[in-house]
């Protein structure tokens, strides 16, 4: 079993930054992407960043230059720095890691969600 824990969320002003981290851990044999994905009320869930094991990174495009997915592999955690925040920004924040099986395939694990709120 995997287990995800998140944390870093919180309350912040506009232009603010937060930094989310996500700690995976248990029965991994490999992580072949990691990921932060958010919903706001209202909205589907929606990709905000993705990092492979290779290190390529994909953002969307409204946190693009703001945003920054990194990990660090010997502790696989995941981490978002989230700089220039907006109001818009406002979501609950999931992280996902993509775990390859030992023989073929893989899955994919989410965390519980730590809510990011930015005040105009």
């Amino acid at each position: 079993q995997v287990k995800l824990v998140e944390s870093g969320g919180g309350l912040v002003q506009a232009g603010g930054s937060l930094r989310l981290s996500c700690a995976a851990s248990g029965s991994i044999f490999r992580i072949n992407a990691m990921a932060w994905y958010r919903q706001a009320p209202g909205k589907q869930r929606e990709l905000a960043a993705h990092i492979t094991s290779g290190g390529t990174t994909n953002y969307a495009d409204s946190v693009k230059g703001r945003f920054t997915i990194s990990t660090d592999n010997a502790k696989n955690t995941v981490y978002l720095e989230m700089n220039s925040l907006k109001p818009e920004d406002t979501a609950l924040y999931y992280c996902k890691i993509v775990v390859g099986l030992r023989w073929s395939g893989e899955n994919d694990y989410w965390g519980q969600g730590t809510q990011v709120t930015v005040s105009s």
